[in-house]
């Protein structure tokens, strides 16, 4: 991190699913500006177009028209080998299934990230300071199946600020947990914010956004309320 301006720009961002006669055109515009301290979430019924705009921002998928800028880097036009640096240095996912690989412990899937090639230094001992910090150490060696929904998602969160990304992307991340998981999980995405971090989070859940600092709708392929920055970060 470190950047200056927004971490998280798009403008005029266009998408499409499908194709020949069931091709849809599901984003017609999107114009969004995080700032680095703020947390954003984006509400939307289901098959609105959240998660398809949550992958277009995490470089998971391309635009067909428009441009989008994480942290300084162009996503649209970059190569698969910009975009993997991207992802891997910048961006940090997480998501409502937690995606942990039932082979490995706990801890293993948060180191994951770090070691892979291009990853920057100090992964391990980000990786148990983040697994100290979100309560999780005591059952860091437990594989999921062995660990409850809070603690798989909270292992999940670790894994996804293991290489400290700039932006932290959470689609329906409460989504598969309890009410007292689901307010763990908010909080410390919040936390994430107040620390300089941009956070974007997708939701159907009403609750779940009023823990943003600006809640967007996705109406008809477009964002409505204030997509420009409406909170400094610190």
């Amino acid at each position: 991190m470190g950047r200056n301006g927004p971490v998280l720009s798009t403008r005029d961002v266009v998408k499409h699913v499908g194709s020949g006669r069931a091709r849809q055109l599901i984003l017609r515009g999107v114009d969004l500006e995080v700032d680095r301290g703020e947390m954003v979430a984006v509400l939307g019924r289901s098959g609105s177009g959240k998660s398809t705009l949550l992958h277009l921002l995490g470089g998971l998928d391309r635009p067909d028209a428009g441009r989008i800028s994480v942290d300084g880097e162009e996503l649209a036009g970059a190569s698969e080998r910009a975009l993997n640096r991207v992802r891997l240095r910048s961006i940090g996912f997480v998501f409502q299934s937690f995606q942990l690989i039932e082979e490995l412990t706990g801890a293993e899937n948060v180191m994951l990230a770090a070691r892979l090639p291009g990853a920057p230094a100090g992964g391990t001992r980000r990786a148990a300071a983040l697994i100290e910090r979100l309560g999780v150490a005591e059952v860091a060696g437990h594989r999921p199946h062995e660990l409850s929904g809070g603690e798989q998602q909270r292992f999940a969160i670790a894994r996804a600020l293991v290489n400290d990304p700039a932006l932290v992307l959470a689609d329906e991340a409460t989504g598969n947990l309890d009410s007292s998981s689901a307010a763990a999980v908010l909080a410390t995405l919040a936390e994430l914010a107040a620390e300089g971090r941009a956070v974007v989070l997708v939701t159907h859940e009403l609750q779940s956004a009023a823990a943003a600092d600006r809640v967007l709708h996705l109406v008809e392929g477009r964002l409505e309320g204030d997509p420009e920055i409406s909170v400094s970060g610190p």
